[in-house]
């Protein structure tokens, strides 16, 4: 048996849901290991709030909304800083608002530590988590067809999301698992459209171990400032795939070879909106509290998005076509709360 490369998954991603108080406030995790995050997003659950986006690379006072493609934010009551284990928050009702509920999902890179990337074309700013195959790039766009920026993992990555900062830009998302449609194809993380094929964002050369490709447009727009977030698949903590659906209570089971903490799906033959779903908001099987991230709205809670996440991956319960539908087609990425099986050969447990 091959066994996971990481035993602690939470040394690198957390989720952690906690109320408001409306003064700053302290959030403290709850893993195994400390985590200090260097890509942090929140969302409020009980109202229409924007999925509000904050990373070390940039500064703790930019934040970008990921349901939209509004410029970045530099608003300084939303988040007061990066901490040791956690964050502090401002005062704005976004992040603090006194007895409204949050979530809050976190990635650890490098600490906030960047170097400059020559491997491209474009110079790049880069943090990495080799560990998890993470890095966390900035760079500014020349609009210049093909040419390539550097990402630090030393790895394809899996996963590259990409927003240009200082204008009205999607969230680009090449997916890995869209590569047998073709390298131009790609997913926008603020609409719940159907895959599109863009060439003009990640043209059609696939990534390499150094650097990916960028179009003229959206990624790489002239004289402006991009963020880009990528991961390459690491056994026991994360993985990135697709699945189809059955239109069923007895769903499609998915393999991710961890217990998982986090989960995004998106439908990719047809419209449908973004589904998050994490352990900290749904403490027991069956879980449904679902947020979208292409829409600002409240949490919901419905048996329309019934799943149970399993010690080994995830099993659907629903008939709904935003998870589930009859021979629809879906990618996702999850990250883990525990791998099925440590280094130790200690397994875990369904809860």
């Amino acid at each position: 048996m091959a066994y996971t490369t990481i035993d602690d998954p939470s040394a690198h991603f957390q989720a952690n849901a906690y109320s408001g108080a409306s003064t700053q406030q302290t959030i403290t995790n709850g893993g195994h290991s400390d985590l200090q995050p260097d890509l942090l997003w929140v969302k409020r659950r009980d109202s229409s709030y924007p999925h509000m986006l904050f990373d070390s690379s940039r500064g703790v006072n930019s934040s970008l909304s990921a349901d939209a493609t509004d410029v970045e934010d530099t608003t300084t009551t939303y988040l007061a800083s990066f901490n040791s284990d956690g964050f502090t928050t401002g005062t704005d009702s976004a992040l603090a608002d006194s007895g409204r509920t949050f979530v809050a999902w976190q990635w650890k890179a490098n600490g906030g530590s960047t170097s400059s990337n020559t491997d491209g074309d474009i110079t790049s700013t880069v943090q990495v988590n080799a560990t998890a195959k993470f890095s966390i790039l900035t760079y500014t766009g020349n609009a210049t067809d093909g040419n390539t920026v550097g990402h630090g993992l030393g790895v394809k990555p899996d996963i590259i999301i990409v927003k240009g900062n200082h204008g009205d830009y999607n969230w680009n998302n090449r997916h890995t698992a869209l590569e047998s449609l073709g390298n131009g194809y790609v997913v926008h993380l603020d609409l719940a459209g159907e895959t599109w094929n863009e060439t003009n964002k990640f043209t059609t050369t696939a990534p390499t171990t150094a650097v990916f490709s960028l179009g003229n447009h959206g990624t790489n727009i002239s004289g402006t400032a991009h963020v880009a977030y990528c991961w390459t698949e690491v056994q026991g903590y994360s993985k990135f795939g697709s699945y189809t659906g059955n239109a069923s209570t007895d769903g499609t089971f998915v393999y991710l070879g961890f217990k998982p903490a986090w989960l995004l799906i998106k439908r990719t033959d047809g419209s449908g909106n973004w589904i998050l779903i994490d352990t900290k908001r749904d403490t027991h099987n069956v879980s449904f509290k679902d947020l979208n991230a292409d829409r600002n709205a409240a949490e919901g809670g419905t048996a329309y998005y019934n799943m149970d996440l399993l010690s080994n991956g995830v099993k659907f319960r629903n008939l709904n076509a935003e998870t589930n539908g009859s021979g629809t087609t879906y990618v996702y990425m999850a990250f883990a709360e525990q791998p099925f099986v440590t280094s130790g050969g200690v397994p875990c447990t369904a809860r």
